[in-house]
Formats: structure tokens, sequence, C-alpha cells
């Protein structure tokens, strides 16, 4: 399955910096993880936090709606 890790990326650090503003400050660690990581750890963290990869899935030249 290609991703389009940019995407994912975005959504997860909207998601992460929200969480920190919220009053959840540990999640810093995954925000720097998810700033400076492989994409394997981007992978990683966006399944912890429930994210549907599906969503982000390449299919041809388009993303999948």
């Amino acid at each position: 399955m290609e991703i389009d890790l940019e995407k994912l990326k975005n959504d997860l650090l909207t998601y992460l910096g929200t969480a920190v503003f919220g009053g959840m400050p540990a999640v810093i660690v995954d925000l720097s993880k998810v700033e400076h990581g492989s994409m394997e750890e981007i992978i990683e963290i966006a399944l912890r936090y429930g994210f549907d990869l599906n969503k982000y899935q390449i299919l041809g030249n388009n993303l999948q709606k």
C-alpha cells in the first residue's frame, strides 16, 4: 500500500498539536517523532492514535476518497 506520507504527517501534527494544547503534554515526544521520524515511525504513531491508513492510500494518481 502506498501512503500519502505528507498528508498523514500534516494530519498527525494537527492532531498531536491539539492534544498538547488540550492538556496532554506527553504527546510532545510523538510530535517530534512525526516531524523528524522515518516513514515506519510515522505509520506506527498513526496506528497507535487510531488513524485509518486506508484514508491515506494512494490509488493510481489520486488519493482514496
